[in-house]
């Protein structure tokens, strides 16, 4: 079959299109032996595939492998009692394995596609969506709150952006171009301020100097610091990612000062330990989408051929919603 292999962690210099890679046998490593097979039409990348193509992630397999983490497609065999049978429309996380034209999916992280939502739209559901709604369910966001969203233009952001519409929540967008501030506000942004001037001092003005409720931040990096100053009293931030690329530290005298709470999200542990996790943040995502609440928005497509080039759009921080890759055409 063909598929997009990385060959080497070098990043998207290392990956490379195959026609001749086998199909995958048995099941995916971290399905427990439950095989659920899909012929993918359309794959999804992220910011962990791009790391994963460096060997930087923390969820990685030895190359060569299939890159790509989410797919959309039709299912070829399911096991018994997973809920799926050949034949259902599908999307979902791989971790791996999403560009090439059969992949192995993880059964807890599958959903069954709305029919109104196609299978570009598909691959790109599962993973943003997912995190931008457990953040929010985590954050314990409430209508009429003002949530900052840091990288408000991405996958997660422009999730995010459309959730906190939806439930009556007031959002600020941090975004660094014209263009992803005009995707913004599309998407119900209440207001936005650019991360390349002064965007604390913008948003305590438009807070009256309070600061927001709630922070949602995939970007970390030298913004972190700013985004505590940012926050009212009792305010909270959800730490979803490190996109900015550096792992920030928490001088804790500010939480107790101003009573505030930082938490992390990672929806692998809390399934482990607390099983249906998963489930419960899949069947919000699946009525969300079901309803045109949400509709993952596709900022760059490709054919399968330059799926290496989808990796270059995330090195480049020029991607603008999802980055979605044609397996079938």
């Amino acid at each position: 079959m063909r598929a997009v292999v990385v060959e080497e962690l070098i990043g998207p210099d290392g990956a490379v299109l195959r026609d001749d890679v086998p199909e995958p046998e048995g099941a995916h490593p971290r399905a427990d032996g439950q095989r659920l097979l899909v012929d993918v039409h359309a794959a999804s990348v992220s910011f962990p595939d791009l790391l994963q193509s460096r060997g930087e992630y923390q969820i990685a397999t030895p190359p060569p492998f299939v890159s790509g983490g989410e797919f959309a497609g039709v299912v070829v065999e399911a096991p018994a009692g997973s809920g799926f049978v050949a034949g259902d429309r599908v999307a979902g996380m791989s971790i791996w394995g999403a560009l090439g034209e059969r992949a192995l999916a993880l059964p807890t992280y599958t959903l069954k596609l709305p029919d109104t939502v196609d299978y570009a739209e598909g691959a790109a559901l599962f993973l943003n969506s997912a995190t931008a709604w457990f953040a929010i369910d985590r954050a314990g966001v409430r209508a009429g709150e003002t949530v900052l969203v840091h990288g408000a233009a991405g996958g997660v952001g422009t999730a995010a952006l459309e959730m906190l519409k939806a439930m009556g929540a007031r959002s600020i967008a941090v975004v660094s171009s014209d263009e992803k501030e005009r995707v913004a506000r599309e998407l119900g942004a209440d207001a936005v301020v650019r991360s390349t001037g002064d965007w604390l001092a913008d948003v305590r003005e438009l807070t009256d100097g309070h600061g927001v409720e709630v922070v949602l931040d995939p970007v970390g990096g030298d913004r972190f610091t700013d985004s505590l100053r940012a926050l009212d009293v009792a305010g909270r931030l959800v730490v979803i990612g490190f996109a900015g690329g550096g792992i920030p530290e928490v001088k804790v005298n500010r939480l107790l000062l101003r009573n505030l709470t930082v938490t992390g999200i990672g929806l692998d542990p809390m399934e482990r330990r607390f099983p249906g996790t998963v489930a419960r943040v899949r069947d919000a995502v699946v009525d969300l989408a079901a309803r045109g609440v949400i509709r993952p928005r596709i900022g760059t497509r490709l054919p399968l051929e330059r799926g290496a080039d989808a990796l270059r759009v995330l090195e480049r921080r020029a991607a603008i919603g999802n980055v979605v890759v044609d397996v079938r055409t």
